[in-house]
């Protein structure tokens, strides 16, 4: 990735972690490291692809951050996820917090306004998510929320050697954590699936909408070995991409999952 591209991430990245050093009321960075068999959209080859993800995420007075960073590389030399970074960053003001009054009723906890940026390398993709996040009280569950963005295109295009440049479009995405127990033993079922809908690249083909869920269900190996609680995880996620960036092609890839909090 072109430092250029990377300074917006690097950037936000920067701030959140500064916000929550010095104004959190809570804050969580964990490595996460997923290995599976991840198909090429362009070509549909499988390849074995470790990803590692740094990821972060933190609450303060007025709001809450997070992001992650990913690096991919597979086994296979094809210019796809070869050795490529990719990352998100999300910064969302609640209303109920700015305003000194519950909004929200009901299973409605809050409403928040939220800023986002994906960033990819290779590709050269930069895509702005201006939205509104619901958080809900879903029995049982440590979170539930939905987040309803735009989808908002600022990539440098072929002209530049990245991908496609595209049409504006929108997302939905849905959050969520369920602890619970069996026996003396303590899982987790987590995850998130979105929903990115149609749009065109700059030669005028259709970008297909696409379903990306990935839902994870993890072990606390930590605990069973008598360390701290959610530190030391091991389990399985499922990825899970219908029209997979924006193509016909569609996977499903059970993936180890191994993740470290600090």
């Amino acid at each position: 990735m072109k430092f250029k591209k990377l300074l917006p991430l690097v950037t936000l990245t920067s701030i959140a972690l500064s916000s929550s050093a010095f104004a959190s009321n809570w804050s969580s960075t964990a490595l996460h490291i997923n290995n599976g068999d991840q198909k090429n959209p362009f070509t549909e080859q499988e390849s074995d692809t470790t990803v590692y993800s740094i990821q972060h995420a933190s609450g303060y007075d007025y709001g809450d951050n997070f992001f992650f960073i990913d690096y991919s590389k597979d086994d296979t030399t094809d210019g796809y996820q070869d050795s490529d970074f990719y990352g998100e960053w999300y910064s969302t003001v609640s209303l109920s917090a700015i305003s000194g009054e519950k909004i929200g009723a009901g299973a409605l906890l809050d409403v928040g306004l939220t800023g986002g940026i994906n960033v990819a390398g290779d590709a050269k993709m930069m895509k702005y998510l201006p939205g509104v996040k619901l958080s809900w009280d879903v029995p049982e569950f440590n979170f539930f929320q939905t987040l309803v963005t735009a989808y908002i295109d600022d990539s440098e295009g072929v002209a530049k050697g990245g991908a496609p440049i595209e049409t504006n479009s929108w997302m939905f995405d849905v959050a969520f954590e369920y602890p619970f127990t069996v026996g003396s033993q303590k899982f987790s079922f987590k995850g998130h699936a979105e929903y990115i809908a149609e749009r065109e690249d700059e030669f005028g083909n259709d970008v297909e909408a696409w379903i990306l869920a990935q839902p994870i269900l993890v072990w606390d190996m930590g605990h069973a070995l008598e360390m701290k609680e959610n530190t030391l995880l091991l389990g399985m996620e499922l990825q899970y991409w219908h029209n997979k960036l924006g193509t016909d092609v569609t996977e499903s890839v059970p993936q180890i999952h191994v993740e470290w909090t600090f």
